[in-house]
């Protein structure tokens, strides 16, 4: 009896990490081919805020986000 309960909850754990695990892993891959943000929205964003960007601004930007992916 013991056994069977352990054996569901060491299932139910196990099952979690790895369904954890590939859903991060594909996320990752996922965000590096599709960024969210790319250099025409950022451009876009600095022109609405008023400033032109130079390119080493945009890639500056570009730089500091693929760090956090």
């Amino acid at each position: 009896m013991w056994m069977d309960i352990l054996q569901v909850l060491f299932g139910i754990i196990i099952g979690g990490v790895l369904g954890f695990l590939i859903a991060r892993k594909y996320m990752m891959k996922y965000l590096k081919s599709n960024p969210p943000i790319n250099e025409e929205m950022i451009k876009a964003m600095m022109t609405q805020m008023g400033r032109t960007p130079s390119q080493k601004q945009i890639n500056q930007i570009m730089k500091a986000m693929s760090k956090y992916m």
